[in-house]
């Protein structure tokens, strides 16, 4: 599984909007693989911040 699917998979898990610090918590994922993660997924719309610093899955 690679590093933003993992990402995804942690976030749909957590049930809530969640930074990346949480994720790396939750997944044991080095921070800057995830932060790498995230730019990709925001770039590609899979995941949306309603809250500031905190992100979750797109519909």
């Amino acid at each position: 599984m690679d590093t933003k699917a993992k990402v995804l998979e942690v976030m749909r898990e957590a049930g809530k909007p969640i930074s990346a610090g949480e994720v790396e918590k939750l997944s044991g994922i080095d921070r800057k693989e995830i932060d790498k993660a995230f730019k990709e997924l925001k770039a590609e719309g899979a995941i949306v911040s309603p809250v500031r610093c905190k992100w979750e899955p797109a519909n």
